[in-house]
Order: structure tokens, then C-alpha cells, then sequence
């Protein structure tokens, strides 16, 4: 099926950050899928009304209202990180936030996609204790999903997620190769031409680090990351508090040269 409407809503995973454009801004997995929708059917039209720092609710208030007046036939919708992160995460919260996304762009006849978070816990030691948010929030995201017909595209349990190579050094954000998965698993979801399951295989050279070398890794992360994220929240500072949407408005796509990817 071809989609001619593309609208992102999110948080800065769908604003692209941690995957450069070259031109100082972020391309990402949206851009991405994007591209690849221009590459199969002409005149693809791509809006993207994600904004960095936005939890669930958020995004629900703020980018809900003007996905639906863009009147798209595809919508992703990816948020709760920024949620599932925070001392007072509640996973019933967050899918009911995402869960009224689903009924509202839906009802509209558009297609709806969604991800499930990958098994965080084996990306880093310090995020262990994250695991059984991780559990409880794709639980509520697959229940709401099928309640309200939205596709999936679930993550959870493949290892390639939590390969530190698809992943930016601050371990919130995809790389590029990460943003690129995600967008060939969105494609593969959704049954495009020129995608497979490919997305879900094991990169190539994979090894387990030393001790000291990982002790090393969380010590930077804890210093370079996590204790300046910590400072913001302790300041009530969210990353996207003066940032415009990324892509308010429904424009053309060109399909890149080097293919979708």
C-alpha cells in the first residue's frame, strides 16, 4: 500500500537526534522512512511534529490536535522514554496517553504504527533496574495496539537492539545505523516494497568487553551523561522547552540517491 500523508509525533528519538544530517540538523528514523515511502510511490508528503525532552502526555497535548488536522494516512507514533526514565514513571499513565493517540489518529482512517522499548538492561549494567518498567509499558503499548488496530513494530527481544552500535554514546538515542534499523522495521511492519526482516539481524563482529573496560564505559556515561541529564531534571530544565516542532507543515520528499537506508 502506498502512503502519499507521512505525520511523526514523539520526542527526540523521532526528531532524529544522535543521526546528523550534515547541514547541522538530525535525520532520524521518520526522515528515513520517509525517504523510503518517497522511493516507492511519487509525491509523498512528510510532516514531522516531534520535539526533544516531550514525555507521553506531552506529546498527547501539544502534536495530537495538528496530526490529525494534516489529515495523513500514516502516522508513528513513538513516546515514553523520557517517561520511563523519570522516578515517577507510571506505565498505566503513559499507554493511556498513547492509547488516546491511537483512538484519535485512527478514527481519522489513517494507518497508525507504533515500537515497543528494547530490553534495556542489556545495553547497560546501570540500567537493570529499568527492566521491569520496560516490561509493564510494551505490555500496555501491545494491549492499546490491538485494541485500536495500530501496528507494531516490537523490539523487545531481538539482541540487535541492544548492540551499543545502534545506539549513541549517551545510550538514549539511536546512532545512525540504530535510526536505520528502526526505519527498515517501521518499513517491514507496514509491509513497503523493499523491505524485509533483515532489520532484526545480528551486526556482524559483535564482542563481549572486558570488565575494566565496561566499568570504564559506565564511568563515562555517569560523568558525561547521566549526571548532566540528572542536573537539567533537578533544575526542572526539559531539553525541548523552546523548540519548534522539527517539520510542522506536510512538504515534499525527495528519495536519496543511496536508496531508503
Amino acid at each position: 500500500m502506498g502512503y502519499a500523508r507521512y505525520v511523526a509525533v514523539g520526542d527526540s528519538q523521532t526528531e532524529g537526534v544522535g543521526d546528523p544530517d550534515g547541514d547541522g540538523g538530525w535525520r532520524g528514523y521518520a526522515d528515513r522512512l520517509a525517504e523510503h515511502l518517497a522511493g516507492v510511490g511519487p509525491d509523498v508528503r512528510y510532516a514531522n511534529l516531534a520535539v526533544r525532552g516531550r514525555r507521553a502526555h506531552q506529546v498527547r497535548a501539544e502534536q495530537l490536535a495538528a496530526a490529525v488536522a494534516l489529515r495523513p494516512d500514516l502516522v508513528t507514533v513513538v513516546a515514553g522514554m523520557n517517561d520511563l526514565i523519570r522516578p515517577s514513571f507510571a506505565a498505566d499513565k503513559v499507554v493511556a496517553s498513547l492509547a488516546d493517540m491511537f483512538a484519535a489518529l485512527t478514527a481519522t482512517g489513517a494507518c497508525v504504527a507504533t515500537v515497543t522499548f528494547p530490553d534495556l538492561a542489556l545495553l547497560a549494567p546501570v540500567l537493570r533496574p529499568l527492566r521491569h518498567r520496560v516490561l509493564d509499558l510494551n505490555a500496555g503499548i501491545r494491549t492499546a495496539a490491538a485494541r485500536h488496530g495500530v501496528v507494531v513494530v516490537d523490539t523487545f527481544g531481538y539482541a540487535v537492539t541492544t548492540d551499543p552500535r545502534l545506539w549513541n554514546a549517551d545510550r538514549i538515542h539511536a546512532s545512525p545505523l540504530g535510526h536505520a534499523r528502526i526505519a527498515a522495521a517501521f518499513a517491514d511492519a507496514l509491509g513497503l516494497p523493499g523491505s524485509d526482516g533483515t532489520w532484526s539481524r545480528p551486526l556482524p563482529g559483535a564482542h563481549t568487553p572486558s570488565v575494566a573496560r565496561t566499568v570504564a564505559a559506565e564511568l563515562r556515561w555517569m560523568t558525561s551523561f547521566a549526571g548532566p541529564w540528572l542536573y537539567r531534571r533537578v533544575r526542572r530544565r526539559p531539553s525541548g522547552d523552546i523548540l519548534p516542532a522539527k517539520r510542522p507543515r506536510l512538504t515534499a520528499v525527495t528519495p536519496p540517491a543511496r536508496g531508503p537506508a
